[in-house]
């Protein structure tokens, strides 16, 4: 299943619909404002919460966990010891982990478990510029974590360039 996403979308205090292939509104992001950290929730259509991103704007490292209802499900961090620039490790509470690697600023990327990809983000599929997909290639994989993944990564690496 591939999911629109349009990047203006992750300015904080800002809303939009993530909609599905078909058109139809599948995930919603809430962009927190005023708060002391970056925080985005994504609701389903009915507006029920089924998962909060947090930044925090002043950690010495960049991290941003992922929450569901009320508690930690993920944390994701660049990979250090990579030769890819573009890598980021999902570590998930029960201690399973996620590998995302590829081009994050052009939107062309994977995420993937033990070598079995989970999710491909691309562009390849849209003209409008700011406009890419998160296509979920496994059907048991769970979207609203593989576009959190995304959205987690896409705004860590955009800091990281800023930061340089």
């Amino acid at each position: 299943m591939k999911y629109l996403v349009r990047d203006k979308i992750f300015a904080i205090g800002d809303d939009y619909w993530i909609e599905d292939e078909s058109g139809r509104h599948a995930f919603l992001v809430d962009g927190k404002a005023l708060r002391l950290r970056d925080t985005l929730e994504l609701k389903d259509p009915a507006g029920t919460v089924l998962i909060t991103l947090r930044q925090k704007m002043f950690s010495l490292r960049d991290t941003m966990t992922i929450e569901r209802d009320d508690g930690p499900l993920a944390t994701v961090r660049k990979k250090r010891l990579s030769l890819l620039r573009n890598h980021y490790r999902v570590t998930l509470v029960e201690g399973t982990e996620l590998d995302v690697s590829g081009r994050i600023l052009d939107r062309e990327f994977t995420v993937e478990y033990d070598g079995e990809l989970l999710a491909h983000v691309s562009r390849q599929w849209f003209r409008v510029r700011e406009t890419y997909a998160v296509n979920v290639v496994r059907e048991d994989a769970d979207a609203a974590l593989m576009i959190a993944v995304a959205v987690c990564v896409i705004r860590m690496s955009e800091k990281e360039r800023e930061d340089d």
